[in-house]
C-alpha cells in the first residue's frame, strides 16, 4: 500500500526518536531503522560516504555494537552516561514518491555527564547544534530510517566526546 509521508508524521517520528535517545531506550531506537539503515556524522557533506572522512559512520552492525556498549558495558567515555535533551525545529519533508522521503530538521541537543569532576568535561552542559537529514523508506507499511545524516555546524573543528548517540 502506497503512502506519502506527511509533515505531521515526520514530526511524530522525530519526536519519538528524540524521546528514545533522551531516555536511553536504545534497543527500541534501533527498531526505527531499516535493516540496512546507516547512522552517519560526516565532516564534508558534499562528498559521498565512500569518499568521506566521518566523525561517525555506523553500518547496521556497527550501530548494534555501539548500542550494546552503551547499554551493557562500562567504558570511561560513558562513565557516567551522558544525559541528552533534544530540541527539534524547522521540520520539512521532501517527498520522493510513495515509498521514500527525506526529513530535514534542525536540532539542538544538550548533553551533560554528571560525576565527581575528576574527568574533563564532567558537569558541563554542552550544546550540540546540527542540521539533520533522515532518509526514510516505507517498509511493510512503516516508515524506517535508511540514513540518518547529522551535519554538526562545527564539524570541521575538533570534537569532544561523541560516544553517545545524537
Amino acid at each position: 500500500m502506497a503512502s506519502t509521508l506527511t509533515r505531521a508524521e515526520a514530526e511524530a517520528l522525530l519526536y519519538r526518536e528524540a524521546r528514545l535517545l533522551d531516555t536511553r531506550q536504545l534497543d527500541e531506537w534501533q527498531t526505527l531503522f531499516a535493516e540496512d539503515g546507516v547512522y552517519w556524522i560526516p565532516i564534508d557533506e558534499t562528498k559521498p560516504i565512500s569518499e568521506n572522512a566521518s566523525l561517525i559512520y555506523d553500518s547496521p552492525a556497527r550501530r548494534d555494537e555501539r548500542v550494546y556498549h552503551l547499554l551493557h558495558t562500562v567504558f570511561p567515555a560513558q562513565t557516567p552516561p551522558s544525559r541528552l535533551l533534544h530540541f527539534i525545529n524547522n521540520v520539512e519533508v521532501e517527498g520522493r514518491g510513495d515509498s521514500e522521503a527525506v526529513i530535514h530538521s534542525n536540532q539542538i541537543i544538550y548533553e551533560t555527564r554528571l560525576g565527581d569532576f575528576s574527568q574533563y568535561g564532567l558537569g558541563e552542559l554542552r550544546p550540540i547544534v546540527a542540521s539533520m537529514r533522515h532518509e526514510m523508506r516505507l517498509v511493510d507499511g512503516a516508515w524506517k530510517i535508511a540514513l540518518k545524516q547529522i551535519l554538526l555546524i562545527n564539524r570541521e573543528m575538533p570534537q569532544g566526546n561523541l560516544t553517545f548517540i545524537i
